[in-house]
């Protein structure tokens, strides 16, 4: 029996290890176009298509400008490690053990209010419940998630990326919009300056065969990253401009009166300060310059989203928002957001 059970773990670490090489898979393509991009634009394009010495120097000097920025860029959104709450959102050992013991959920209810009750939270669950991950055993902050890849909740979750392996979120998330900015104007330059010599291959007035391989495909799958990357950019864009998150997007936050989709919308230049920082000259810089620490963002209308866990969660039982019928169990009644 014993060595059945280890044979099953084992077989379970192999498949979690195998399941973690994978998941780099992306990466190393990434990694691998990027260096094919670099010989064939310097090598292939700049070095022996191009004769023109100041049109070679200059298109090696923007290219390698936005190379840098690229590597940077993508590399801080990579290797920026998502950042889990703090201890304070944490369950001491003695809550924990009686939050476990306790079976009653309207006990369990009031033992998550009375610890919430010292934390900076203002969200809940669709139906006005605690926002708690049992997971982590931990008090979810305000706009905190779940995410089932790297097993921990993340401060500000956007959405796990599996073009970086990482999750984006409040740790990371100015770096990858600028690894979608940067990524989107190199793959324009790329485009803009080999078209010419592309038309010019095709019209026969070049005739190096494998400078014209290298031409072709660095242009077609120029355009063909260009275009998709720029409806993602533009929608991560649209929501910047709106405060939101990619989860946030799909389920609006939940305040005290509610769902409200604009309860994190400060106007568009605050809500631009929040990502990238008061400090213009570091927005475009892959340098931390976000405002606050996750746990806490400020809110469009505050006095409307008052702590709901301190003062008025017998208003939801008031509005009818707790009821549940009895058939529906008991544990529905408790409303924990396990995972998002």
């Amino acid at each position: 029996m014993r060595g059945a059970e280890g044979g099953g773990m084992a077989l379970w670490r192999g498949l979690r290890c195998c399941r973690r090489a994978f998941a780099w898979l992306p990466v190393l393509l990434i990694a691998l176009l990027l260096l094919w991009s670099y010989y064939g634009y310097v090598c292939e394009l700049c070095l022996v298509t191009v004769s023109n010495p100041v049109e070679k120097v200059a298109y090696l000097v923007v290219f390698h400008i936005l190379f840098v920025l690229f590597v940077w860029t993508y590399w801080k959104s990579v290797f920026t490690l998502p950042i889990q709450p703090g201890k304070k959102f944490h369950m001491s050992y003695a809550d924990q053990e009686r939050y476990e013991n306790e079976e009653r959920p309207e006990v369990q209810r009031q033992i998550l209010a009375e610890i919430a009750r010292k934390l900076p939270v203002y969200t809940r669950t669709g139906n006005g419940g605690i926002r708690f991950c049992d997971r982590c055993q931990l008090i979810k902050p305000d706009r905190c998630h779940h995410c089932s890849v790297c097993a921990m909740c993340v401060l500000k979750m956007d959405h796990h990326c599996p073009w970086v392996n990482n999750c984006i979120g409040f740790s990371n998330y100015k770096f990858f919009l600028l690894f979608l900015a940067y990524s989107l104007l190199y793959c324009l330059y790329i485009a803009a300056t080999v078209f010419k010599y592309f038309i010019k291959y095709w019209t026969g007035e070049l005739t190096n065969g494998r400078s014209k391989f290298h031409i072709l495909f660095l242009l077609f799958v120029a355009i063909m990253f260009f275009v998709s990357l720029m409806f993602l950019f533009g929608y991560h864009c649209w929501l910047v401009s709106r405060n939101r998150s990619t989860l946030e997007a799909f389920s609006a936050p939940v305040f005290q009166n509610g769902p409200d989709k604009n309860g994190f919308n400060l106007g568009f230049v605050k809500n631009l300060q929040q990502v990238f920082g008061e400090e213009k000259k570091l927005w475009l810089l892959p340098i931390a310059s976000s405002q606050g620490d996750g746990h806490f963002f400020p809110m469009r209308a505050l006095s409307e989203a008052r702590n709901p866990l301190l003062t008025n969660e017998e208003q939801w039982e008031e509005d009818g928002i707790d009821e549940e019928p009895q058939g529906s169990g008991e544990a529905s009644s408790l409303a924990i957001e396990r995972e998002t």
